[in-house]
């Protein structure tokens, strides 16, 4: 899907943790929309897409002069509390804009400059490995938690077509580790994956998060429900892997390659 970018001067970049993300005391977007556009991405049922003329997937808010708001922010609030950052919520802060953009670089640049206490940078997208160097500076103060919804590629191109093959999240996550930066695999949500799933990431991540429509969407399933994914599943003959408990499947297969303490479940595998 082609993508139209769009120049924003947004006036605060640091939004309060709230709802899902409690855990955190703030969230931060680099960007507005998200070109990857996945099909069951609940954020195509929030106002910032419910208000908006252009499909999900095909716009993208280019936040200008991001660093400087957020680092005068940063400063801020870390001069009243403790500090833990959820990089992104709404988007994807390693989308194909920041190849040029570079605006989840700056950011982290202000990181390094004013760290925070925590962040984690939730990405589906190899380029964070551009920035091994920043992420690197932040030492423990930061996780990069990588999504590998499937080990299946030809599933991952139904559901998500414009967003990174498989095998190169894979890849990346490798390289991460190989850096010596703090990594986890999510998967999330839970789309149909095969037995041999938990050998593939037990080989790059010590950790991973499990979470599915029903608990993750914000709604208990409903957000995704008005988005007509079960016509998706029934259709490719999948229809087992839409329910509540289909991913109590992914995580016995999991049990078997990671320690139950390695296993975090929906909201919790995201805490700091």
């Amino acid at each position: 899907m082609k993508h139209e970018l769009f120049y924003k001067e947004p006036k605060s970049l640091l939004n309060k943790g709230t709802g899902f993300l409690t855990g955190y005391t703030h969230s931060l977007n680099p960007y507005g929309g998200c070109s990857f556009g996945c099909s069951f991405c609940y954020v195509r049922q929030m106002p910032i897409q419910l208000f908006r003329k252009q499909e999900w997937g095909s716009w993208v808010d280019v936040k200008q002069g991001a660093s400087a708001i957020f680092e005068k922010e940063l400063r801020k609030a870390k001069s009243k509390e403790p500090v833990t950052i959820f990089m992104s919520s709404s988007t994807d802060p390693y989308q194909p804009a920041e190849y040029k953009e570079k605006v989840t670089r700056t950011l982290l640049e202000a990181m390094v400059n004013h760290p925070p206490d925590f962040v984690l940078v939730q990405t589906r997208s190899p380029l964070v490995t551009r920035d091994i160097d920043l992420l690197l500076q932040l030492k423990e103060r930061v996780r990069v938690s990588m999504t590998v919804e499937t080990d299946r590629e030809e599933i991952r191109k139904q559901f998500t077509p414009d967003a990174p093959p498989i095998g190169g999240r894979i890849r990346a996550l490798s390289k991460l580790r190989e850096a010596g930066i703090s990594t986890q695999a999510t998967i999330a949500p839970v789309l149909p994956s095969s037995e041999q799933f938990p050998e593939l990431l037990a080989r790059v991540v010590d950790r991973i998060c499990i979470d599915d429509y029903y608990m993750g969407d914000g709604s208990g399933g409903k957000r995704t429900s008005r988005m007509g994914l079960r016509a998706k599943y029934e259709e490719l003959g999948l229809l087992d892997w839409y329910h509540p408990a289909a991913y109590q499947v992914v995580y016995e297969r999991m049990r078997t390659a990671f320690a139950e303490d390695k296993i975090g479940i929906s909201q919790n595998g995201f805490m700091p």
